[in-house]
């Protein structure tokens, strides 16, 4: 489980990092990412936030609890500990149809490499 302030829950949140963030794709998960300036909440703000998409596409509701679990857990292992450049990192994970079959080490796989493409195209490095 990730802490309340590691969440993306409000829809606006969603709707900016889908929006205006940088995209990057696999076979199994599409990852966008959105830096926000620290500041920007006027209160002290974690370093990453993330939030998850998985649609009915990826199965029944246990297959999709289970889907949103793995991938919470696995961010909560690969996002920076600390703050990129004074920036807040934002990342949506949309979870692809092909997920259920991916074992463990080809979703982290997976989700390492769209975040990475992703916080390139962004323009801040390879974090993770």
């Amino acid at each position: 489980m990730l802490p309340v302030p590691h969440r993306i829950r409000k829809s606006q949140d969603f709707q900016a990092v889908m929006r205006a963030g940088a995209r990057a794709g696999t076979e199994t998960v599409v990852v966008a990412v959105r830096a926000v300036p620290a500041d920007h909440a006027g209160e002290p703000a974690p370093p990453w936030r993330a939030g998850f998409i998985v649609s009915k596409a990826v199965g029944n509701a246990v297959a999709r609890h289970r889907t949103a679990r793995r991938l919470r857990h696995l961010c909560a292992e690969l996002l920076p500990p600390r703050q990129v450049e004074g920036h807040r990192i934002d990342v949506v994970v949309r979870a692809l149809p092909p997920i259920i079959e991916a074992d463990h080490q080809k979703l982290a796989k997976d989700l390492r490499s769209g975040l990475k493409r992703a916080l390139r195209r962004a323009g801040h490095g390879e974090t993770p």
